[in-house]
């Protein structure tokens, strides 16, 4: 009698890798940390820069050519990165999903590492390609209690949409990212910077996107208390001390 083998399940039926699986290779995940923002940074500096020399001064178009190429820019990415490493691209996202034991701390540093290397060669590649000398340090000053508010607004709202969408609509991530930054630019007094990494990067370029080196440290404060502020009231939002 011949004997029956069990259906191989489709390629739908099996579980996709997880992404922090331990005996993952850490090269491609930083690899993929280091060139997703290094290409949001070139977007940000580059878009920033054509804006700008497009614009004939019109301040809000560029801003405007800055916001759509950044929102659009966020989505692409994060589809691409995504699957290797969730394309965090971001210091303050990858600490608050540290906080929530989404990712084991030896990773999360060695992120943070790749995030602000990437972040440097992102503003490099931008000047090249706009044939701008590559090193700079802006001149663009950008303090004041208002601005600082508007980081930690900012932040807030940007961890809150990644763990709101994880949570419950994994799928529309990378879209509402990229919806929420682009808003962000707009209602925010800073234009919405909301990632260390970014804003140590913008210091580099004496640019339309560029932040006085002096601003930095208001800014990098106030989103890591934006980020914190948003993984306890999420936590307490959705209830998850409940859950477990």
């Amino acid at each position: 009698m011949r004997q029956l083998t069990p259906p191989r399940p489709s390629l739908a039926d099996r579980a996709p890798p997880r992404p922090f699986d331990g005996a993952r290779p850490l090269l491609r995940p930083l690899a993929a940390e280091a060139a997703g923002t290094a290409l949001l940074l070139a977007i940000i500096v580059g878009s920033g820069i054509m804006g700008d020399r497009l614009a004939g001064g019109n301040v809000a178009i560029a801003l405007l050519g800055n916001s759509m190429a950044t929102g659009a820019g966020l989505v692409v990415l994060i589809h691409m990165f995504g699957p290797v490493s969730r394309a965090h691209f971001n210091p303050a996202v990858t600490l608050a999903l540290a906080l929530r034991g989404d990712i084991e701390p030896p990773r999360a540093l060695a992120y943070l590492a790749a995030q602000c290397l990437g972040a440097l060669l992102g503003v490099w590649l931008a000047h090249a390609m706009f044939g701008e000398p590559l090193v700079q340090f802006s001149t663009q000053s950008r303090h004041g209690p208002p601005l600082a508010l508007s980081e930690a607004v900012a932040t807030f709202g940007l961890i809150g949409t990644i763990i709101a969408t994880g949570r419950h609509r994994p799928d529309a991530t990378p879209m509402a990212v990229g919806l929420y930054i682009a808003a962000a630019y707009w209602f925010t007094a800073s234009t919405s910077f909301a990632n260390p990494a970014v804003t140590l990067a913008r210091s580099l370029t004496d640019s339309f996107s560029g932040i006085a080196p002096a601003c930095v440290p208001p800014f990098i404060l106030a989103q890591l208390i934006g980020m914190l502020a948003a993984v306890a009231f999420f936590a307490w939002l959705f209830d998850e001390a409940d859950d477990k």
